[in-house]
């Protein structure tokens, strides 16, 4: 990690500083998260590379637009990258309509839909993992626009690595159904859902150790197929 003094300006708080100390402590933990990262998202690639295969072409042979959908979000230390997933909405969906989805949301297509229910969207996030600006388990990164929006204490959240998977996205897997009868998502998404969800956030980055983010795995997998 790097020293407090070193950090952003906007991340030299005492609200950050609580969660900072707590991490200082368990550099061991940071590094072999990282390791494992590393090892996990091979041994993913290797297995899952046919069905990406697959998924890339039926993206691509039932809809317009490219295969890939990539988006700026943030993760450590306030910076941005581009996340990669499977395009499941219509070609600009995030030029006509908001940055959040809903269940009844007309600009996902049918193949898209599926993939969002099991999660398949996200497997191109391996590469995510690989390049070092996300790792398997996290909190889940939000566009800058929903950053601009943090509390001091949600910055907190920014001082590891975004995940594939977190304790909030198990926790508000059913997120796009409780946005769908909302007429202004980004707002209530704002002022109601992201509150609660840096809730979860914030607790995951108090209690992070190499054994929560095992049962975060586990959990992840029984919540998508069970």
């Amino acid at each position: 990690m790097k020293s407090f003094d070193k950090l952003p300006k906007q991340f030299q708080c005492e609200e950050v500083k609580h969660y900072y100390d707590i991490l200082s402590k368990k550099t061991g933990s940071l590094v072999l998260k990282r390791i494992t990262d590393l090892i996990f998202a091979v041994i993913l690639l290797v297995v899952l590379i046919i069905p990406i295969i697959i998924i890339a072409v039926a993206v691509k042979a039932t809809s317009k637009g490219p295969v890939f959908y990539r988006q700026v979000r943030v993760t450590t230390y306030g910076r941005y990258f581009k996340i990669l997933k499977f395009r499941t909405m219509v070609e600009n969906a995030d030029k006509i309509g908001s940055l959040v989805t809903t269940d009844s949301d007309s600009r996902v297509t049918k193949v898209g839909r599926f993939l969002r229910k099991y999660r398949l969207d996200e497997l191109p996030q391996i590469f995510n993992v690989l390049s070092g600006s996300m790792s398997v388990v996290g909190t889940r990164p939000e566009v800058p626009k929903y950053v601009e929006q943090y509390k001091p204490e949600y910055l907190a959240t920014l001082l590891i690595p975004a995940g594939i998977t977190s304790l909030a996205s198990i926790m508000y897997k059913d997120e796009e159904k409780l946005l769908s009868s909302e007429l202004d998502v980004d707002k209530v998404y704002i002022e109601k859902i992201l509150p609660e969800k840096m809730k979860y956030n914030l607790q995951y980055t108090e209690n992070f150790g190499f054994r929560s983010d095992l049962k975060l795995m586990l959990k992840t997998v029984k919540e998508v197929f069970c």
